[in-house]
């Protein structure tokens, strides 16, 4: 084994601190996630579709049955760790040559031989190769049970992203459908002005252009809540027939989620990814332990007894019983290098693992601060987009007063409305961004997983 060892390190969570970068951010004093998360929106229909998922989702259904193999892997682990015993029934015809081993009378006649016997082995295990075989697939069983949760906190946090963008599509909608409804107005005002000779055919077609467009909006947005619904539909693992059932959600009871002030480096242990990982390093380490096992001697016990004759009417007799017991000793003395080759691999996925963890760590960080900082950037530009809009719409009800007493031209209008359109989508879209950000935030503070979330095991870690 000299020379093999593993080159990686855990990287402390204070290497990857971002106190600058959170600087004069201002969140909320608030708990951090809550495991069911999304009753805080205080949605009803959101929360029942998500419930609905987590029962009914054959993603979820597919992590568990990875848990549950995971789980039937680590048993059969640990059954190396205990002797095992054999039955064994035979009954098997047999010509014995005549100048064969078997003298005469046996020798050169055809006979049955009969035999039944119990035999037991039981590896020792002296330097723990089995051992860390085992707790090396509970690690695994492990990782697995929490990316259980991981799947979980995706599905609802995908669930809840596509709400928030049919709650947009729908908001857009609103504005398409008013934008219609007053460009129509202002068509019919138009030809009117055009009767009466205070505007040319030009307005008026120009009015009259308007209106296909708006239409085509409506369309578009009518398509998108349509495939909303069908992508929240098939997260469910149901039809498109679900999502026609699925009402508008309500953009009033969608408020964004209150999250904690103080977001440090070592709360990231509540992210089911990390934890897995640790996990997937433990299992690592583990299998090391196995690899160097290899390399020492190995005692295995055996012992059978049982009964045999030649034909079954002596069988069951004292005479025909045999017994046996020993030890067998194997130790590798020249395997060309197989073993340190294992060793080798074992190092290297320690390694893999490690370098895996580190950079899933700064990633992790990197989430948290871009959700943080795109919050907070949000939150700035719908003050301001806020402020923006009533201008705009002050503007827009001056030009068409103007336009209808004769005072301004279609084409004050016709700006002043684009100013107006492009502030109420911005604002659709704010509201919108502002939710999706805060469902982000709380997918990369790890959704209300706690590591104490662990699975079941007896007192001596049997899974």
């Amino acid at each position: 084994m000299d020379g093999l060892a593993p080159s990686s390190s855990l990287r402390d969570p204070n290497d990857v601190a971002a106190n600058h970068a959170l600087a004069g951010i201002a969140l909320s004093n608030a708990a951090w996630p809550a495991k069911d998360w999304w009753k805080a929106f205080h949605d009803p229909q959101l929360d029942a579709l998500i419930d609905e998922a987590l029962r009914e989702s054959p993603t979820l259904d597919v992590a568990a049955a990875r848990t549950r193999k995971a789980l039937a892997t680590a048993a059969a682990s640990k059954a190396a760790l205990g002797p095992r015993v054999d039955a064994n029934a035979a009954s098997t015809r047999e010509r014995f040559s005549a100048n064969g081993l078997v003298p005469p009378p046996i020798g050169g006649t055809t006979r049955t031989i009969d035999e039944l016997q119990a035999t037991l082995s039981w590896d020792l295990d002296l330097f723990g190769e089995h051992r860390a075989a085992y707790e090396a697939a509970v690690g695994v069983a492990r990782a697995a049970e929490v990316d259980a949760y991981a799947a979980r906190l995706a599905l609802s946090t995908a669930i809840a992203q596509a709400y928030v963008q049919l709650m947009r599509a729908n908001l857009q909608h609103d504005v398409a459908e008013r934008t219609l409804a007053e460009r129509e107005r202002i068509h019919a005002l138009t030809r009117d002005r055009n009767r009466a000779g205070l505007d040319s055919m030009l307005e008026v077609r120009q009015a009259e252009s308007a209106l296909p467009a708006t239409r085509e909006t409506i369309a578009q947005l009518d398509e998108e809540i349509v495939l909303d619904r069908n992508e929240i539909a098939a997260l469910l693992g149901a039809g498109p027939d679900r999502g026609r059932a699925i009402a508008r959600p309500n953009a009033h009871a969608l408020a964004p989620i209150a999250l904690p002030t103080i977001l440090p480096a070592e709360l990231l242990g509540r992210r089911p990814d990390l934890v897995a990982q640790r996990w997937r390093i433990e299992a690592a380490t583990k299998d090391i332990v196995s690899a160097k096992a290899a390399f020492y001697p190995n005692v295995n016990l055996i012992a059978f007894v049982g009964l045999q004759s030649l034909g079954a009417s002596n069988l069951l007799t004292a005479a025909s019983r045999m017994v046996g017991a020993g030890p067998a000793v194997t130790l590798p003395i020249f395997d060309a290098g197989r073993l340190r080759a294992k060793l080798a691999a074992r190092d290297a996925d320690y390694d893999i693992a490690v370098g895996q963890y580190n950079q899933m760590l700064a990633d992790a960080m990197r989430d948290v601060v871009d959700q943080v900082a795109s919050l907070a950037s949000v939150d700035t530009q719908r003050r301001q987009q806020i402020d923006a809009m009533a201008t705009a719409r002050d503007a827009y009800e001056l030009a068409l007063v103007r336009y209808r007493e004769g005072l301004g031209n279609y084409l004050q209008v016709l700006a002043a409305e684009q100013a107006l359109l492009a502030q109420e989508n911005l604002d659709a879209d704010l509201r919108a961004r502002n939710l999706s950000l805060t469902i982000s935030l709380v997918r990369a503070l790890g959704g209300g997983y706690e590591p104490a979330m662990a699975l079941a095991h007896d007192d001596k870690g049997t899974p």
